[in-house]
């Protein structure tokens, strides 16, 4: 088994609880706005490593405006969706967020649809971009890593199969994924926030080799690149747990 590991101490791994989709958006909206009303005047400007070419202000931009897309049940490819402008900075794209709480939340609490967990997990993909950004931790009792994890397994399982690759059995503390059809040929573990973070590009290509593999991984790392994401060429966070 590949045991190379980059480590960090990892957080607590709490019950494997889902939460609709609603209630977990909510909580990454507010981890935001708590993390940027605590940081330093100038976090507008500060670079994401985890989004190239952003700033904080451009990743909350772009959380805004999908916000106000799904509020208003515009369709669309969430990924698409481009910055809101501000010339109030972050205090008016926070103030404007919290506005559309009540109507986002009459949509996401409606029947379930899969943009609803999009949504969702672009939020708290973008939460722990920010807290990469800022130098916050990450928080060990997210509800969003459920569903959120579902979700980036799909959608991996379908780049398996573009690229013709036997099925890869997924696994973390609780929860269990196969990605691809038939009977799998390796098994691939690790840290859910680990997992999470290589499905959804923010890994590099040796940082994922380096996940507990059951077999080499090379055949599987070009499934990495698929729908808005794909492997950084240089390391943008370090690896909290692999196991």
């Amino acid at each position: 088994m590949n045991t190379r590991h980059q480590q960090d101490e990892a957080p607590p791994e709490p019950l494997w609880d889902r939460a609709p989709d609603w209630v977990a958006y909510r909580r990454s909206r507010r981890n935001i706005t708590e993390l940027l009303l605590a940081a330093r005047p100038g976090a507008a400007g500060v670079p994401v490593p985890a989004c190239p070419g952003w700033t904080v202000l451009d990743l909350l931009g772009h959380l805004v405006e999908v916000c106000r897309t799904v509020a208003a049940d515009v369709p669309g490819n969430l990924w698409e969706v481009p910055h809101a402008e501000s010339g109030t900075g972050l205090a008016g794209l926070l103030e404007e967020w919290s506005r559309l709480d009540g109507p986002v939340e009459r949509v996401l609490s409606d029947t379930p649809q899969l943009r609803h967990t999009m949504m969702m997990m672009d939020a708290f993909t973008h939460e722990l971009d920010l807290r990469g950004a800022l130098r916050a931790p990450v928080v060990a009792d997210q509800p969003s890593y459920p569903s959120a994890l579902d979700l980036v397994v799909r959608g991996f399982a379908n780049s398996v199969r573009s690229h013709g690759l036997p099925a890869l059995r997924i696994r973390t503390a609780g929860a269990e994924w196969q990605a691809g059809d038939g009977e799998p040929a390796a098994v691939l573990q690790g840290h859910r926030h680990d997992l999470l973070r290589s499905l959804t590009g923010r890994r590099t290509v040796e940082q994922v080799s380096g996940l507990a593999w059951s077999a080499a991984p090379d055949a599987w790392l070009p499934a990495f690149t698929w729908g808005p994401f794909r492997p950084p060429e240089r390391p943008v966070e370090a690896a909290v747990a692999a196991r």
